[in-house]
C-alpha cells in the first residue's frame, strides 16, 4: 500500500466475486466502501446487489440505470466508425469499460474516496480498460486491483474466504454454467470450460441470445431501419431512443439467429484468447450502416474512414477511449456522418443480415450516370480511353525497361 486508504468505490456487481473483494478490502485496507452497480442492459436485476452490500455494512450504495447513456453516448458513436477489433469482434465487453470508469471516477470524486477497485484478473484486458480510462479523467487516483494482491488464487480459497466471513454463496437450481460470461446491450460473452480449447466447439446450450440459424424460422424478417447523421432513430416508422433500438434489435435478431461469433484474439496484454460473442443488434446495425454510407458518402472520404477504422477500433479495445487520438478521430468520424441519414431495408433469414433496399434524399447514387441504358450525356464513354493510358504509364514504362513484376 503506497498510502492510507480511507474509502474506495468498488464496482460491484452483487456477484460472489465482488461481494468477497468488497469484505477483502474491508479487512485489508481497514477503509469504508462504496459500492457502484451499473445496468447497462446485462438482462440481470441489479437491485439484489442493494442487499448484499447492506448485509456487509456499506452504507453508500449507487444502483444506476445507465443504458440509454450507454447506448447513446459509447455505442453508437463506436457504430459510427463501423468500429470491428481484428476483422471480427464487435467491441461489446471493451465499450461498456469506458462508462463504468467515468462512473467510478464520478463517483470516487461525490463521496470523497481517495481510490476505486475492480474485480478483473491480472491476466485479462479488463483490468488495462477500467485503469487507463478511469487516470484519464482522474490522474491521482489510486487503483486497487484485488486479484493482483491478494493470495485467494483458486476457487476452493474464494469459497473458503466466503464462508469465513459469512458471503452468502447462492446456490442455483440446475447446472451452473461452466463459462466466464459478461453481457449488456450490445453483446454477451463467452470465455472458459469447453471453449478455452480452440478446437472445440461450442455447446448448443451455450448460447442465451439466439436460436441457433438452423432453427431460425423459415420465413424471413424485414426491417427498415431509419438514420439521421449516422444514427439509428427508428425502425419500420416508429421513433425509438438509442437503448430501446438495441433492445429491440436484441431481440428480433436473436430470433432469427443473427449475431454468433467464434473467434481468437489478440489480447492487449500480450496472449491469445478464444471467446464466443452473440452481438444481434450489433451485427444488424453495422450491416445497416455500411449500406447507409454506401449510398450517401463520397467515395474517398468512406475510404480514408475505412483506413482509420482498425486504428480506432484497436483503440477501443486497449482502453484509450479517453485518449486525445481517439477523440481527434471521433471529431472526423462524426464530422463524416452529416449526410448519413436516410432508410436501409433489411432481411434477417437465419444468422444472415441482408440488405434488400436504401434511400435517401442525401444520396449521391445518380442513376442517370450508372445506367446501362443510354444516358443523358454526363458521361462520355471516349473520355475513359485517357483515363486507363494515364493510370497504366507507369505499369508501360516497368513492363518497357523489362523489369519483371510477375
Amino acid at each position: 500500500m503506497t498510502k492510507k486508504i480511507n474509502k474506495v468505490v468498488l464496482a460491484y456487481s452483487g456477484g460472489l466475486d465482488t461481494s468477497i473483494i468488497a469484505k477483502w478490502l474491508q479487512e485489508e485496507y481497514q477503509c469504508e466502501v462504496v459500492t457502484f452497480t451499473a445496468d447497462i442492459g446485462q438482462g440481470e436485476e441489479v437491485e439484489p446487489a442493494r442487499a448484499k452490500a447492506e448485509a456487509m455494512g456499506i452504507k453508500e450504495i449507487y444502483i444506476e440505470d445507465l443504458r440509454e447513456e450507454f447506448a447513446r453516448d459509447f455505442v453508437f458513436p463506436m457504430m459510427r466508425a463501423n468500429a470491428i477489433y481484428e476483422g471480427e469482434y464487435r467491441l461489446g465487453t471493451s465499450i461498456a469499460r469506458p462508462l463504468i470508469s467515468k462512473r467510478l471516477v464520478e463517483i470516487a470524486q461525490e463521496t470523497g474516496a481517495d481510490a476505486i477497485s475492480h474485480g478483473a484478473t491480472g491476466k485479462g484486458n479488463d483490468q488495462v480498460r477500467f485503469e487507463l480510462n478511469a487516470y484519464a479523467l482522474m490522474p491521482d487516483v489510486q487503483v486497487i486491483a484485488p486479484w493482483r494482491e491478494w493470495d485467494l488464487t483458486s476457487r476452493e480459497k474464494l469459497m473458503a474466504y466466503a464462508e469465513k466471513h459469512g458471503i452468502a454463496i447462492e446456490k442455483k437450481k440446475g447446472k451452473k454454467s461452466p463459462y466466464s460470461m459478461d453481457a449488456n446491450l450490445l453483446h454477451i460473452s463467452y470465455e472458459g470450460g469447453i471453449i478455452e480449447n480452440p478446437a472445440n466447439e461450442p455447446e448448443e446450450d451455450m448460447w442465451l441470445w439466439t436460436v441457433s440459424p438452423e432453427k431460425a424460422p423459415d420465413e424471413p424478417t424485414y426491417l427498415e431501419i431509419e438514420f439521421e447523421n449516422g444514427d439509428i432513430v427508428g425502425i419500420n416508422g416508429e421513433k425509438m431512443s438509442p437503448a430501446t433500438v438495441m433492445e429491440y434489435l436484441n431481440k428480433v435478431g436473436g430470433a432469427n439467429g443473427i449475431g454468433r461469433d467464434d473467434i481468437v484474439e489478440n489480447r492487449f496484454v500480450g496472449m491469445k484468447a478464444r471467446g464466443c460473442y452473440e452481438t444481434p443488434a450489433g451485427t444488424i446495425m453495422l450491416k445497416a450502416h455500411r449500406a447507409m454510407e454506401s449510398l450517401t458518402m463520397d467515395r474517398n472520404a468512406a475510404h480514408l474512414k475505412d483506413d482509420l477504422m482498425p486504428r480506432y477500433a484497436e483503440m477501443i479495445y486497449n482502453g484509450f477511449w479517453f485518449s486525445p487520438e481517439r477523440k481527434m478521430l471521433q471529431a472526423l468520424i462524426d464530422e463524416s456522418q452529416k449526410f448519413v441519414t436516410g432508410t436501409v431495408r433489411v432481411k434477417l433469414y437465419k444468422g444472415n443480415v441482408i440488405v434488400v433496399g436504401r434511400w435517401s434524399d442525401y444520396s449521391l447514387f445518380d442513376e442517370a450516370i450508372a445506367t446501362f441504358e443510354e444516358d443523358d450525356g454526363a458521361y462520355n464513354h471516349k473520355d475513359a480511353e485517357g483515363f486507363i493510358k494515364l493510370n497504366a504509364l507507369r505499369l508501360r514504362i516497368e513492363a518497357k525497361k523489362g523489369r519483371d513484376l510477375k
